[in-house]
């Protein structure tokens, strides 16, 4: 059986799921609105005056000055779920522009339930304003943080708010998909899959749109070091992750993953409705990336994920050696998503080629000596020892989780 599908618990909701409860939206896992642009009272002034001048801060060099002289601030005013989710973004932003906005690293130092670094959440989910209620369409939205002050972080992390928002209704779709596999109704099953098909298709498409206005260069060498995290960042210049101080002496040295789209819980839902399984390590007895990275999610996300997996499995159903047209049709679609899914892996690989790995072997013009992931990266012998911003061997990790995506289409027994 898939191991995705979870056997219910007695007494688990089966019908009527309440989103609500899983803080997701009509938006899916965006917010509902556009997030907050300020926090509300002037108590939090030292932090948004940093925060909103972080570019300039950098790019002078006194992004160091400038935190150190921010004041320890409770957080006992923010008055809303929004709030907690700028503070927590904002605090991000600072911790990761002092870390790397220098020419040297620097080792440093719950309500949102994620951990103290810059996760896909704090960067993408919570990190933009729309004019409207459309937040597909990119010509609308805008960054409320950013480390560069460049169109081209701009558009590269708001390529993933639009591309979130275009699976609009498709959690609950494919919620009513799996209440179907359960009562073994098979054109409620194909319905779903199809609209998957076409979701994937459509964030697919915005993928392919970051060509547009993000230049390769420009991401590799001013936007990709700041996203990057401590794990896995010795050769960046963090050997040891980075210290969180916790005053009088007291504290840790901590290494956390930096923010990616493997954090991202609707890829994961994705795998999880079509039982994608992810191994970890080259073997089936440790956690892959994708069951790790999952602590950095927001936490009603992934406790969706969660409730998801244990509503049932559509490949366990298109599994079942056809004997009618439906279950036919079924297979077929369930191959359809799957190829979908596989297609928008190789879209993405396609994207590290060109801002990742032909980047990393080609000249760089502009300021020099800074130690972080780009410079790092540049030194790698081979494109196999490159590094991803959430730690991973980047090639290697993405080209499995292609691979994984296309052996799931299969419909065969795992060993």
């Amino acid at each position: 059986m898939s191991p995705h599908a979870v056997q219910p618990t007695p007494g688990s909701p089966r019908l009527g799921l309440d989103f609500n409860k899983f803080a997701v939206t009509r938006n899916a896992f965006l917010p509902d609105k556009s997030p907050v642009q300020v926090l509300s009272d002037p108590y939090y002034q030292p932090w948004e005056v940093v925060a909103q001048n972080l570019a300039g801060l950098i790019d002078e060099g006194t992004i160091h000055d400038a935190v150190r002289r921010i004041p320890i601030l409770s957080v006992d005013k923010l008055v809303s779920e929004a709030e907690w989710r700028r503070a927590y973004t904002l605090l991000a932003f600072l911790t990761h522009a002092y870390v790397w906005g220098g020419d040297k690293p620097e080792e440093v130092s719950a309500h949102v339930e994620l951990p103290p670094v810059l996760t896909y959440a704090g960067a993408n989910l919570w990190n933009f304003t729309c004019q409207g209620d459309d937040f597909s369409d990119l010509e609308k939205l805008k960054l409320c943080f950013s480390f560069t002050g460049t169109e081209s972080e701009s558009w590269f992390l708001l390529i993933s708010v639009a591309m979130e928002a275009k699976a609009a209704g498709i959690l609950q779709i494919m919620t009513k998909a799996l209440e179907a596999v359960k009562a073994r109704d098979y054109e409620g099953v194909i319905v779903g899959l199809e609209e998957l098909r076409q979701c994937i298709n459509s964030v697919s498409h915005l993928l392919e749109r970051m060509y547009e206005k993000c230049d390769p260069m420009t991401f590799y060498h001013h936007i990709r070091p700041f996203l990057a995290g401590s794990q896995n960042m010795a050769a960046a210049g963090l050997p040891r992750g980075v210290f969180y101080d916790e005053g009088n002496g007291q504290g840790e040295w901590r290494q956390l993953r930096g923010g990616s789209n493997g954090q991202s819980s609707l890829i994961q839902f994705f795998d999880v409705i079509l039982g994608v399984e992810h191994n970890g390590h080259g073997d089936k007895k440790h956690a892959s990336f994708h069951e790790e990275v999952r602590e950095y999610m927001p936490g009603p996300h992934r406790r969706f994920l969660v409730q998801i997996a244990r509503m049932g499995s559509i490949r366990e159903l298109a599994m079942v050696t056809p004997q009618t047209e439906a279950q036919q049709r079924l297979r077929e679609a369930y191959t359809a998503a799957t190829t979908a899914l596989t297609a928008f892996r190789q879209k993405h690989i396609s994207i590290v080629t060109r801002y990742i790995i032909i980047p990393s072997k080609q000249p760089w013009k502009g300021k020099m000596g800074r130690q972080n992931l780009a410079s790092s990266s540049s030194a790698a012998k081979d494109d196999e020892q490159l590094t991803g911003t959430g730690g991973t061997a980047l090639v290697p990790f993405l080209k499995k989780a292609r691979d994984e995506t296309t052996e799931a289409g299969k419909l065969q027994r795992r060993q």
